[in-house]
């Protein structure tokens, strides 16, 4: 069943269930998937059809939804993209999706037509939605119903952020995302009915799967275009939100802010995390601020989803839990030129690559146009994640980072976010990340990047915590670097990568060691 035929299938169920909320905007699921079929109707009358990609550079709005929703209906492919992208970015998408037409909004406007006069795009169609373009979509003639195209077929491609070179392209059929979608709510304990904030954006995987629970709970998705802390309080106290799936940095950005105690977050009883590692000073605060039924730590990816689920990280921070449904995952050794194999198993308690089959429910084929992507992660048949950890006495699993962060110092390999655990705990730290530099006697060493949360912090006090901590002393870093903000992705995942090339703003006001 392809995922069109699902929404159908739950408008049926409960038509006037509230399904979606965008400011003033609100909709029940029945009179929503008219307007599905009015955008569906109105796609295929510009040309848009079954297999064809459709760009979308736009916020977590209810037209973005509605237009993923109408893709859906006719079998096009989905294909969303940052919509704060600049041209170049922007022209690389849509020439390699092999784009039929991009929709975007009023702030990515220039960015689009940058794009298309860099790729000669002139036959592709364009929508903005900031100008009237969706407005005459809603007014077209219905589509009679979704299409009948095989759940094998493509009906996303999401993009990995590029954290290393140039996106890639990672396509999902109608059968991975329902599977994903319908392993995901229980594995999250999900509840009809209940609603979600839908912040994380929809061009990315944790914005995509957030909506399609919400479709089959036939539950409500609040619509939070850009993340604002105060603003997503107000909205969980005034629309009774009752899940957050969020990224570390916003749940940091909740418990922290300064008017917390202004609003009533009680009606959230079901918190997960998922993107990135969540430090254990910051899991106890949740646990302390949420006090939530059900507390979760999601480690998945865009290509496969979900690979470990841990529901008790209260009790054991940083956990990742067990493999998840259908799931088998190894921890092999970890070679940064791609070298091992799915049988280089460690033993527990040893760091390594985690690996997953191919086979899953939930994975995905390989890459869109990049051979030279699965050589690299595909390999006898398993997808090597990249990602370092580690399975413990109870056979539980640890993320520790990634392959390419790790640093090897006098010989030593050494982790970064065991360090950053260990600094995040410090009174006077707001945010940390730490990374390698080079270094002619030990090869690397290892450099802290601070966000200072008191005039106390300093080179000294951070250097007498770690002393003072069960980090061994190896491990501590030999410089820090005090900056304005630690740079991230739209997504809140960290750019070590930026801090490694210097694209960062010094804090002048304490005095760095590098």
């Amino acid at each position: 069943m392809n995922l069109g035929q699902v929404f159908y299938r739950q408008m049926f169920r409960e038509g006037r269930a509230e399904a979606i909320v965008d400011g003033d905007i609100r909709r029940d699921f029945e009179s929503w998937y008219g307007e599905i079929c009015a955008v569906a109707g109105g796609l295929k009358l510009r040309g848009i059809k079954q297999g064809d990609h459709f760009v979308a550079l736009l916020s977590n709005r209810y037209e973005t939804a509605t237009l993923y929703w109408a893709c859906q209906m006719l079998g096009a492919i989905f294909t969303p993209f940052n919509w704060r992208a600049n041209a170049e970015e922007v022209a690389y998408v849509l020439d390699d999706a092999e784009a039929v037409a991009v929709v975007f909004e009023k702030r990515s406007r220039d960015a689009v037509g940058g794009a298309l006069g860099q790729i000669g795009g002139a036959g592709i169609v364009k929508f903005d939605i900031d100008d009237g373009d969706f407005t005459a979509l809603l007014g077209s003639d219905r589509l009679a119903g979704p299409s009948s195209v095989d759940e094998g077929e493509i009906c996303l491609m999401l993009y990995t952020s590029g954290t290393t070179g140039r996106p890639k392209g990672v396509p999902r059929s109608h059968r991975a995302e329902r599977l994903a979608a319908t392993h995901c709510v229980a594995q999250l304990y999900y509840r009809h009915g209940e609603s979600t904030l839908g912040v994380m954006p929809m061009f990315h995987t944790m914005g995509v799967r957030s909506m399609l629970m919400c479709m089959l709970l036939n539950s409500k998705l609040v619509c939070l275009p850009a993340w604002d802390a105060a603003t997503a309080m107000r909205l969980i106290q005034e629309e009774k939100i009752a899940t957050l799936f969020l990224v570390p940095t916003m749940f940091h950005d909740i418990v922290h802010h300064p008017n917390r105690s202004s609003y009533d977050l009680s009606p959230t009883v079901n918190i997960g995390y998922a993107g990135m590692a969540m430090t254990s000073a910051l899991t106890a605060q949740c646990a302390e601020e949420f006090k939530p039924r059900h507390f979760i730590n999601f480690y998945g990816s865009s290509e496969i989803f979900c690979f470990a689920v841990c529901d008790h990280v209260a009790a054991k921070p940083g956990c990742a839990g067990r493999a998840g449904v259908g799931q088998i995952l190894r921890v092999v050794q970890p070679d940064p030129d791609g070298n091992s194999g799915p049988h280089d198993i460690v033993a527990d308690g040893e760091p390594g690559e985690i690996i997953a089959p191919m086979d899953g429910m939930e994975a995905f084929a390989g890459y869109w146009k990049r051979p030279d992507a699965d050589a690299k992660s595909i390999r006898d048949g398993w997808y090597f994640t990249g990602d370092l950890g580690y399975f413990d006495e109870d056979g539980e699993l640890y993320v520790i980072g990634r392959v390419d962060d790790m640093v090897i110092s006098g010989g030593e390999n050494i982790y970064p976010e065991e360090v950053e655990d260990v600094l995040a705990k410090s009174p006077n730290v707001e945010q940390v990340a730490v990374i390698g530099m080079p270094d002619d006697r030990m090869g690397s060493r290892i450099v802290a990047f601070v966000e200072p949360a008191s005039p106390e912090c300093s080179a000294e006090t951070l250097d007498a915590w770690c002393l003072d901590s069960t980090l061994a002393r190896f491990k501590r870093p030999r410089a820090y670097v005090f900056v304005k903000q630690i740079p991230r992705s739209a997504a809140g995942k960290l750019l070590r990568r930026f801090l490694r090339d210097g694209d960062y703003d010094l804090n002048t006001d304490f005095e760095s060691t590098l």
